[in-house]
């Protein structure tokens, strides 16, 4: 068996665990053994994906295997990882290891609930690292069906109201998603699913027509930047986070949006080359107006989590206002953010859950004087603030930077003005963060109940730690963690370079 099914197998043994559990010593046992198996095997596959790369190993994908799932129809359970895949397990490992330790204290159903976070997991892991489009969709869909439940159940506030429209708008999108995949399928021969083979036209694939991709690139794109926050298709974003349970809502922003981000690129671009550089105008002011009206509309929350949710719209569109540049930096930079904004999303959930627990509030008015009641988790709180606005020495510095660097490599006025309003949201952000710092962590508490309240456990102080060292360490030193990404993003890059065709342009700013 190859060793990266070992991803959905330990999530497997792991549900069989839970179910068998009699009481809540024994799920956590379960959780805690599952998820530091998952950390250790994502921490020795990144050991040895870059002594292969560094070895000499070329593949685009390695460690790859497959074997006939569905003959007629070519699907195949397919799987292989490159550098991109790799960062995105590794991000997805140290989220779900965190998350169980941010769940420690969950009440009630306990056994329940970490049985459906498992299998959200599981869809996770199982998309990442997959390569064949069917597959690579069922997982997505594996990781989209346990939303509802545990937010619907283990929710607060209009918990039904937000797992019903995040639910409707995402099966919305795979809708479009599953057009998309079997438009390129059939549009490609009908011979196989592989993404790879698709791409390099192998396998008894040829090269999609042009007029198809043009069809099937806005479904694909729209299908996946659903789940990516894509304006005007972000409402239910803002909704579910504010609902879900602290881990349900690192998971869900730190690693499920990422899916989005990842699809986009991987199969609508990567597939449709031709229609990316042709169509990709549109979606990228699209992504534009996302960046910038995350960050305004942040601006005007006064709930906790509503705050960060908007903060991730204006994130996650960053990521694919970054794929859509056409460039090698560019999209190095939109990976280096989708594992920037994972990890520190999941550190302001975890501590906006923690505080939320004790005042029973997420509303910022309520709030003041929190920095001498809770000293660890208001300091949490600050450093992921100042990661999230891009303080040089955090990974959201690295991140962002990467993306305008890459963004300026495109020297005509349309890509130029587009990036100078996606930096200008940097700005937004600290405007933001520190009013909500400034806010809730200092001034006189004005709430007498407040004062009796006690600082970070050792479980909840176990996660922080584990996420600020992670983000604190990709700031520090993100240049393997680059290197890593650029091995994955150069060969897709460059296919879409090489493939482009030349035809009149529908751009009229161009």
């Amino acid at each position: 068996m190859n060793f990266l099914s070992l991803f959905v197998l330990i999530p497997l043994v792991m549900l069989l665990g839970l179910w068998l559990a009699r009481d809540v010593k024994g799920v956590r046992a379960v959780m805690v053994t599952g998820s530091t198996l998952l950390l250790i095997l994502a921490g020795y596959l990144t050991i040895t994906f870059l002594g292969d790369r560094a070895a000499g190993a070329t593949d685009e994908m390695l460690y790859t295997a497959s074997f006939n799932w569905f003959e007629p129809l070519h699907i195949k359970y397919s799987v292989g990882v490159d550098g991109i895949s790799v960062a995105m397990l590794l991000l997805s490992s140290v989220i779900v290891f965190t998350g169980t330790f941010a769940s420690w204290q969950l009440k009630p159903l306990t056994k329940e609930y970490f049985l459906w976070f498992t299998l959200l997991s599981l869809g996770v892991f199982g998309f990442f690292i997959s390569v064949d489009m069917f597959a690579m969709f069922m997982f997505y869909e594996i990781a989209l069906i346990p939303m509802y439940l545990l937010i619907g159940v283990w929710g607060s506030g209009k918990k039904e109201y937000a797992a019903m429209k995040l639910t409707l708008m995402l099966m919305g999108g795979s809708a479009f998603l599953m057009c998309g995949i079997f438009g390129i399928f059939y549009g490609a021969g009908g011979q196989t699913m592989n993404i790879v083979e698709i791409a390099n036209h192998i396998g008894g694939a040829h090269a999609i027509p042009f007029a198809q991709q043009c069809i099937w690139f806005p479904l694909t794109f729209i299908g996946f930047g659903v789940l990516g926050a894509l304006f005007p298709f972000h409402t239910w974003s803002p909704d579910g986070h504010a609902s879900a349970p602290t881990a349900v809502s690192m998971l869900h922003a730190g690693v499920l949006m990422k899916l989005g981000g990842y699809g986009c690129f991987r199969i609508a671009m990567y597939l449709m080359p031709e229609a990316a550089n042709e169509l990709g105008w549109i979606f990228l002011i699209l992504t534009g107006i996302s960046v910038v009206y995350g960050a305004f509309s942040a601006c005007v929350q006064t709930d906790l989590k509503y705050i960060n949710a908007y903060s991730s719209v204006s994130h996650c569109g960053m990521v694919l206002f970054a794929i859509l540049m056409l460039n090698q930096t560019a999209c190095t930079g939109a990976v280096l953010q989708m594992l920037s904004h994972g990890l520190m999303t999941a550190l302001f959930f975890a501590l906006i859950g923690m505080i939320y627990g004790r005042t029973h509030t997420r509303d910022i008015r309520e709030l003041n004087g929190l920095m001498r009641i809770m000293p660890f988790l208001s300091v949490g709180y600050i450093i992921a603030g100042l990661a999230n606005l891009g303080l040089p020495g955090f990974s959201g510095f690295i991140a962002e930077m990467t993306i305008f660097v890459g963004s300026f490599e495109n020297a005509d006025t349309f890509h130029r003005v587009l990036t100078i309003a996606a930096c200008c949201s940097i700005v937004i952000t600290a405007v933001y963060i520190l009013r909500v710092v400034g806010k809730i962590l200092y001034g006189i508490c004005t709430n007498e109940h407040h004062l009796k309240l006690t600082d970070a456990t050792w479980d909840e102080r176990f996660a922080v730690i584990c996420l600020i060292v992670a983000v604190a360490g990709l700031g520090l030193a993100p240049l393997w963690v680059s290197d890593m990404i650029t091995t994955g993003v150069a060969p897709i890059v460059d296919h879409i370079h090489n493939a482009a065709v030349t035809v009149s342009s529908s751009n009229p700013f161009l």
